[in-house]
């Protein structure tokens, strides 16, 4: 240390820091380059702002840039800027004390188990000092724009500092580390690429290393950029075409094929957003169980971090693309995230820019496009649609504020024809006399066609949803509603068709001639049903089974028992049709025969909505027994 050496003691806030980022080894610690090039970008950023008023602060080196000196035999690794530099009292006040390296925050955001756990650190950053995670010292040289004073900043890490005149050619910064010795990896050409396209691709400035041109022992070095310092999400939509779009896409999802379509959005007011969000063609194999998100978080074109779970809900899981903000700070936490008001507007925009591409690609229908190299017509909603519909109708039971938008991309089989269905079509084909949306739950398509829950609905023209997917009840019942429309289920409650007068008086006619046998039936089923009663939805079978209008679905139960679920069975309403013949038969019946026909009708009603018997073995031999006497 020379006369006009100067030494320094941190604050302890910086020693709380440098303590975990010193005594602690994990495997994140390249993000030490991303915050140096982060500082160096924000230090170009502010010269370039100064000079908009102040041209002389340029000079002559007008090239602004960022540069990254490897040296192999002093074992250092520079990361130098031509930016605005530090004076000597900023360089004590920025790089001493933590009240601008945005640490204190992160510090006072970790619990005190957050803070054992030093792998966050490594995935939210601490500024400057994130340098000794792979150097010994750390050596600042810096030149103030403007100013001939040049100041060098030192420190160990163990508790001081210790700042010097320095002599620097021109303005800007020199960070120089001493790298340790399981850090030399990072004197490499290829590990400093791939941590700068990993994280700082897209910083606006040229980032320059001397790259190895000749061959074997004709060493020829030469200044190349290694980043693409213009982020595609950063251009007018007009200078991106559209197979740019592809090719970034693939980069970034890993996918193999090209995009479904895409959104590329920008927000400015209180906040400003900028961003490119793809719809992948096809779903990957593991995506009911995946609960990563697709979108990177950057800041000021800055990568945060992959998975950005905060800012996008978990059914838009989907989503691939980028989402870069100028607001949140480069050291945000996952914690941070979770509780700033900057991350619910995110949230709200990617969710809100999905759901317009979403309806911009339903209401496009069927359209000529190139696949493959050959036109072809497609409609790319319903391709969307088969790969990924689950997840909407998931962010439809999750998300409240999404439902309404949600219900009207939903998309459904019924009874109309093969194709699928939106809820707004079925809504404007209802005929005259029809107040409800009619649907009925099965395992299969051809399950649900052959419903006998759906045949008095079918007879009076009535179109029914056929809902196969575990999902989609719960779905209705989360929805109530749409346009207007209540969502009723063929197979519960009362169905209360719209009839005359002279069908109830017909009914009610029924109901009284058949009550012997409904207080029979319900006598020999009484382990079994709830009770029984003359039904108006039967024209074809002669029995079916049907829930209370507010309880669970007997499909509802099987999905959760399937789930290991452990759910009460529930007594169910049996309903008969008075003008079936067998229905008309059992009043003459014995009463062993009675019962046997009473358990035959149960068993025949629980296999037409596709589900096996108790006892299989005692409805065969009853139903063995009944062809015999036939």
């Amino acid at each position: 240390m020379t006369a006009t050496t100067e030494k320094h003691v941190f604050q302890a806030e910086v020693n709380e820091v440098l303590a975990l980022v010193v005594n602690s080894l994990y495997s994140h610690r390249e993000v030490f380059l991303r915050e140096l090039i982060s500082n160096a970008a924000d230090a170009i950023d502010q010269l370039n702002f100064r000079a908009l008023t102040d041209h002389a602060l340029l000079g002559d080196d007008k090239e602004l840039r960022i540069e990254l000196i490897r040296d192999d035999q002093a074992g250092t690794l520079t990361i130098r800027d031509n930016g605005v530099g530090m004076t000597r009292e900023e360089m004590i006040g920025n790089l001493g004390t933590i009240a601008r390296s945005g640490s204190k925050k992160l510090m006072q955001s970790l619990s005190a188990e957050q803070k054992k756990d030093v792998t966050l650190i490594g995935q939210f950053g601490v500024g400057f000092y994130s340098a000794f995670l792979v150097a010994d010292s750390v050596t600042v040289v810096s030149r103030k724009a403007g100013s001939d004073e040049a100041w060098s900043w030192r420190s160990e890490a163990k508790g001081d500092f210790e700042v010097a005149p320095a002599e620097r050619a021109g303005r800007g910064t020199d960070v120089v580390l001493k790298l340790k010795d399981d850090a030399k990896d990072y004197l490499g050409e290829w590990q400093v690429r791939e941590v700068v396209t990993r994280y700082s691709d897209y910083v606006r400035w040229p980032i320059r290393m001397q790259i190895d041109r000749g061959g074997g022992d004709d060493k020829k070095l030469e200044w190349a950029t290694i980043n693409q310092a213009s982020a595609l999400w950063t251009r007018g939509k007009a200078d991106v075409t559209d197979q740019q779009h592809r090719d970034f896409y693939r980069s970034l999802s890993q996918d193999w094929a090209d995009p479904l379509a895409w959104t590329h959005f920008k927000v400015e007011g209180a906040h400003e957003l900028t961003g490119l969000l793809y719809l992948p063609a096809k779903a990957p194999m593991d995506l009911v169980e995946r609960r990563k998100s697709g979108v990177k978080l950057f800041v000021k074109r800055v990568f945060i971090m992959d998975d950005a779970q905060e800012i996008v809900p978990e059914w838009l899981r989907f989503v691939r693309g980028v989402v870069d903000s100028e607001d949140l700070p480069l050291n945000v936490s996952r914690e941070i995230l979770q509780r700033d008001a900057t991350t619910r507007f995110i949230k709200k925009q990617v969710v809100g820019k999905t759901l317009t591409l979403l309806e911009e690609l339903a209401a496009e229908g069927e359209t000529e496009r190139e696949v493959d190299g050959e036109k072809a017509k497609t409609d790319r909603y319903l391709t969307f649609w088969g790969e990924f519909g689950r997840l909407l109708k998931e962010g439809v039971y999750h998300d409240v504020d999404a439902r309404d938008r949600l219900a009207k991309l939903l998309r459904f089989r019924s009874t109309k024809d093969e194709g699928w269905h939106g809820l707004q079509q079925y809504v404007a084909r209802m005929p005259a006399g029809q107040t409800a949306i009619y649907f009925v739950a099965a395992d299969s398509l051809p399950t649900a066609k052959a419903s006998p829950h759906i045949e008095a609905l079918q007879k009076r023209g009535f179109e029914v949803l056929l809902l196969t997917d575990a999902i989609d009840e719960w779905v209705v019942d989360a929805l109530r509603s749409f346009d207007g429309k209540d969502f009723v289920s063929a197979a519960k409650g009362a169905l209360d068709l719209p009839e005359s007068d002279a069908d109830k008086q017909a009914k009610e006619a029924k109901e009284k001639e058949l009550a012997p046998v409904t207080e029979r039936m319900q006598q020999a089923l009484a382990e079994r049903v709830k009770t029984v009663r003359v039904t108006d939805r039967l024209t074809d079978s002669p029995a079916c089974l049907v829930s209370d209008e507010h309880g669970m679905s007997a499909r509802q139960e099987r999905v959760l028992r399937d789930a290991g679920h452990d759910v009460p069975q529930q007594k169910r309403i049996l309903e008969l049709n008075a003008d079936h013949a067998v229905v008309q038969k059992l009043a003459g019946l014995d009463d062993a025969q009675f019962a046997d026909w009473s358990a035959l009708l149960y068993d025949q009603a629980l296999l037409a909505e596709g589900t096996l018997p108790s006892d299989p073995a005692a409805f065969a031999r009853r139903l063995t027994a009944l062809m015999a006497k036939g």
